[in-house]
């Protein structure tokens, strides 16, 4: 599942790439390099990101739904019990 920005997206990423590389290594990328560059990390490594992400959710979810178990557990069987339980 490819990673897709829109329009404003790109454009603010691009832009911030642009600044990066004047900033914190004083050089120029211009705005076709740093759309080029946002396409190699979108396309190598965003995958990476994303599927991390992904196994990170699954692991929260599974949690989740053993708290769930717990939180929402009813004995069974238990009318006899109760009832023993009302007569003393």
């Amino acid at each position: 599942m490819p990673i897709e920005l829109s329009r404003d997206e790109r454009a603010q990423a691009i832009a911030s790439i642009e600044r990066y590389f004047q900033e914190a290594l004083d050089q120029r990328i211009g705005n076709i390099g740093a759309g080029a560059l946002l396409n190699f990390f979108l396309e190598e490594i965003g995958p990476l990101v994303y599927n991390q992400t992904v196994a990170q959710l699954q692991e929260r979810l599974q949690q989740r739904m053993q708290e769930l178990d717990i939180e929402f557990h009813e004995d069974e069987f238990q009318y006899w019990r109760r009832q023993a339980k009302a007569r003393r």
